[in-house]
């Protein structure tokens, strides 16, 4: 590109702006040199100025909406709460067929970082082993090469990073030879940046050369497929059907055949995981229709008529707590991506947002001073033609590390996996080891009671290296 034709794109950049009441970002413009004029011009090329006024538009009388009417959804239940037995395990034989069929691809949302944890690294770095302190992403490679083994197939891993993680992410499966799987079956792409508000509307710059942005939240991961390619990549490859988890949590069960089942007979274009919850006060949404329309209900949204709402039983009416696992049909996901504005909108939330003064000296703000936006992906339930909701069992497939101490933390992780472990060992008639002892089993392995038993053994020093174990101190 000539040095005058990018002048001019320049120019046409910033008129834009001008028209759309965003002429300050480029306030400091005579003060910058040529590279960092050069840099803010790119960003400000990027930014969808219409969208951004559409949000804020959307978002500016908030104080009036009124909260909506739910209703419960129907859930398929597990056996023990009600459910058919038959129907899990015709549901278990037709997910099998799919997985043997190769029909099904594995996503993770892992664009976030472990700083709440006092750990500088991305979240899926982060060791949760009980012996060995694997890390999450390590301990889910194990669990794919586990499908890959019983299922005769290539199982692609699609992993969404963002720009703080992707770089470090990258690096570490290449240090790591991608934990034992085929680097050409794991596939990196990063979810989008979006910029964010101040009250008025106006975008925040972070520095005198960059306008402020954030990863566009969870629901960024459907555009990012669309946008990097990877959906065409998973069409190529004959994938139909998408498995979505979150990557902090170290129980999941992927690509469980079961829930996968349940999904193709319901002939759902997206399903959704739920697990009862603790108590009305838990800090997780629910599905549920709001005003007729399918989706997850916010816990901070929920009002207390619902939130306490019981049956005749006393049991909560709204105990589906959504637990972030999801199937998506591959077309479905392309019709969402392509009419994301509609159908995946933006939501705001006032948050402290670094920015700068009016000389370009940087500022922590100590109280919110503007809004961040983030696409939800459960958004997406509104849109689909048919929804699948299947009760999930709480203690052996969710126990996610989100705080650093106490509930949802790494201790509670590594408990709740030991004790998953010590049901498997247990159903496979495995001498226990003593309350207090660190159990670790690799998932490549043994990823379940069933092969547990087929180790045939009796004690886990026989297991060959598939069963570990260590005392702990102060056990």
């Amino acid at each position: 590109m000539s040095e005058s034709h990018g002048q001019q794109n320049c120019e046409e950049t910033r008129g834009r702006f001008r028209k759309h009441g965003q002429e300050h970002v480029f306030r400091f413009w005579d003060e910058l040199d040529e590279r960092q004029r050069q840099k803010l011009a790119d960003q400000a090329a990027a930014v969808d100025l219409a969208a951004l006024k559409r949000v804020h538009e959307a978002n500016s009388d908030r104080a009036d909406v009124r909260p909506p009417k739910l209703e419960a959804v129907p859930v398929v239940r597990l056996p023990a709460q009600g459910g058919e037995a038959q129907a899990a395990a015709r549901a278990f034989e037709r997910g099998k067929q799919a997985l043997a069929d190769g029909r099904v691809a594995v996503l993770v949302v892992a664009g976030g970082q472990a700083t709440r944890l006092g750990f500088d690294q991305p979240k899926g770095a982060f060791p949760v082993g009980p012996v060995s302190e694997r890390t999450l992403f390590e301990q889910q490679a194990q669990k794919i090469r586990g499908l890959r083994r019983r299922y005769g197939r290539p199982f692609p891993w699609y992993i969404m990073t963002s720009d703080a993680t992707d770089a470090a992410t990258r690096t570490l499966f290449a240090d790591n030879d991608s934990f034992g799987l085929p680097a050409d079956d794991v596939i990196f792409f990063k979810q989008g940046m979006v910029q964010s508000l101040d009250f008025e509307g106006r975008m925040i710059l972070e520095r005198p050369d960059r306008i402020f942005e954030n990863p566009n939240g969870h629901g960024g991961s459907l555009t990012a497929l669309l946008s990097s390619g990877c959906l065409d990549d998973m069409e190529r490859r004959g994938i139909d059907t998408v498995f979505y988890y979150q990557v902090d949590n170290p129980l999941i069960r992927i690509a469980d055949p079961t829930y996968l089942g349940f999904h193709l007979e319901a002939e759902a274009e997206m399903s959704c995981k739920v697990v009862q919850k603790r108590d009305p006060m838990e800090k997780v949404g629910v599905v549920a229709r709001a005003d007729g329309k399918i989706g997850v209900i916010e816990y901070t949204e929920i009002d207390d008529e619902h939130r306490f709402a019981t049956d005749e039983n006393g049991e909560l009416v709204f105990w589906a707590g959504s637990v972030a696992i999801h199937v998506f049909s591959t077309a479905f996901i392309r019709r969402v991506a392509e009419n994301a504005d509609e159908l995946l909108p933006y939501h705001v939330s006032a948050k402290r947002i670094p920015t700068i003064d009016e000389d370009g000296q940087p500022i922590q703000p100590s109280e919110p001073n503007g809004y961040k936006l983030e696409r939800f992906v459960f958004d997406a339930l509104a849109a689909a033609r048919s929804v699948c909701v299947v009760e999930g069992e709480r203690n052996l497939e969710y126990s996610p590390i989100k705080n650093a101490d106490g509930t949802d933390s790494p201790a509670s992780a590594r408990r709740d996996l030991i004790a998953v472990y010590r049901s498997w060992l247990d159903a496979a008639s495995i001498e226990l080891p003593k309350d207090g002892t660190a159990i670790e089993i690799d998932h490549s392995r043994v990823d379940g009671p069933d092969e547990a038993r087929q180790l045939g053994i009796q004690r886990c020093a026989e297991a060959g290296g598939a069963i570990r174990v260590q005392a702990r101190e102060n056990a």
